[in-house]
């Protein structure tokens, strides 16, 4: 095991974990589509878990007023890995199906050219992975409803080959293009009805662990 973050404290591990997207204090969505902003007040870790929880409140970020605040966590500079097997179990926020844009990804740190890797992603009400690189971005959604319960989301990350597990079942593979640059993790819960489920607040995404291995 090369990362281990069981959220059993009272408060984020910052030896793990940064809020935000590359800045601190309230900071900018990763995509221009993104309606919220990122504030670390919308992040807790209570009765072991970490909460990421998305409410209608205007914030400005970048420079624009967003309608939104939500919650986001990253290792970047403090954590990345190359290969290896990344699993967290979550329970994603739910209106019926998935709602808003929760994920649990990871990121090279020059995109799209060192790649990216979308473990899950609520879109349009589902659960789906992707890889993206400067092909583009494969990927496949999943049968079934994994929102509102604890489910377990990995992808085991190889030379070559990238496969994602959901509760354990394999989802999806993909053997093109694979990168092989270092990658930190990021857990977010984002707002964007243009590309995604209509959005809902107040919402929350729920993380019980994040966990790496390497061999």
């Amino acid at each position: 095991m090369a990362f281990d973050s069981e959220f059993s404290g009272s408060s984020l591990d910052t030896s793990q974990w940064s809020t935000g997207w590359f800045g601190s204090g309230i900071t900018t969505g990763v995509s221009s589509s993104e309606e919220q902003c990122y504030d670390p007040s919308q992040v807790g870790v209570t009765n072991g878990a970490l909460d990421l929880s998305a409410v209608t409140r205007t914030e400005v970020c970048g420079g624009v007023t967003r309608p939104y605040a939500s919650g986001m966590v990253t290792t970047d500079g403090k954590f990345n890995f190359t290969y290896g097997y990344m699993e967290a179990r979550i329970w994603l926020p739910a209106a019926g199906s998935i709602a808003d844009w929760p994920a649990f990804w990871a990121d090279g740190q020059s995109w799209p050219t060192t790649g990216e890797i979308d473990t899950v992603e609520g879109l349009g009400g589902q659960a789906c992975a992707h890889f993206h690189n400067t092909a583009g971005g494969p990927g496949a959604c999943a049968a079934g409803n994994y929102a509102g319960g604890w489910h377990t989301f990995a992808t085991d990350w190889e030379p070559g080959s990238l496969t994602f597990y959901y509760d354990g079942a394999q989802v999806w593979k993909d053997t093109s293009g694979i990168t092989s640059a270092p990658m930190y993790l990021i857990l977010n819960l984002a707002l964007s009805s243009a590309i995604t489920a209509p959005d809902t607040t107040p919402a929350a995404m729920h993380v019980d662990y994040v966990r790496v291995w390497q061999h």
